[in-house]
């Protein structure tokens, strides 16, 4: 897999470093064509870095020219609590409305929540999606999480989802008996860039086994994500680096 790997001490500086690599993404859509289409992931990791963009960088670009969607979504009200929207309301547009600055706030579109009909939110927001890039195809930057199971997205193994040339569906996951909302593999992969966040030891033999196989995306759909003409980037702290991987002490220098 032709990919750059970053590797950091703490979760913390992973955020850090993922935060100041999103900035420079960011600014180079910009640059390139007057914008930035960024699909936004959860988790913990992404958490800390939506909050380091609100605390140290709302003055660091014209953030009205950045366009969010969402990676995957819960079939929930987005005021439940496990929303993905939430989460990133809290931690990030919350303090960026309240500065009064609309420079601050870039354009949002959560994913519509339709309980008893989650097809028919998928279909709304593959319809938003489409508006949204326009004549291009391709998000600029996807930022991803990565599953004890090796799912990403809502890319669960062994899910209706894995075969889908769909940009945006509905998934059926089994094992929570309920639908998740999820972008595709086949869309993700036509990203200028894509990143991982993993942190955390439980996240090692996913990371392994997505890394160095055996090879098989139906079990382990993490596995699929490689952009066809885009960047792949890992942000990883050292606990969840798979041991393999790690470099002997005795062979640092210095």
């Amino acid at each position: 897999m032709n990919s750059n790997a970053v590797v950091k001490p703490s979760a913390e500086e992973v955020a850090s470093a993922a935060c100041f690599w999103l900035i420079e993404s960011i600014a180079q859509a910009i640059q390139r064509h007057g914008r930035c289409v960024l699909a936004l992931s959860g988790g913990s990791t992404p958490k800390k870095l939506y909050e380091q963009l609100a605390r140290d960088h709302l003055g660091t670009l014209d953030w009205s020219k950045v366009h969010l969607l969402w990676g995957d979504e819960r079939n929930v009200p987005h005021d439940h609590p496990e929303s993905n929207f939430l989460m990133v309301k809290s931690a990030w547009l919350d303090p960026a409305m309240a500065s009064g600055d609309l420079h601050h706030v870039p354009n949002y579109y959560p994913v519509p929540i339709e309980l008893h009909d989650p097809e028919k939110s998928a279909y709304e927001y593959g319809q938003t999606i489409r508006s949204v890039l326009g004549d291009s195809s391709a998000i600029d930057v996807v930022l991803l999480g990565l599953g004890d199971d090796a799912h990403t997205a809502s890319l669960f193994p062994e899910t209706q989802a894995l075969e889908s040339l769909d940009g945006f569906v509905a998934n059926y996951v089994s094992k929570f008996e309920s639908f998740r909302l999820t972008m595709t593999a086949s869309l993700i992969n036509r990203a200028r860039r894509v990143a991982f966040l993993v942190c955390g030891e439980s996240k090692s033999p996913a990371l392994d086994v997505v890394w160095h196989g055996p090879r098989d995306p139906a079990l382990y759909p993490a596995q699929s994500i490689n952009p066809t003409a885009g960047e792949l980037w890992w942000f990883l702290d050292m606990r969840a680096l798979p041991a393999r991987d790690r470099i002997p002490l005795g062979e640092l220098g210095g």
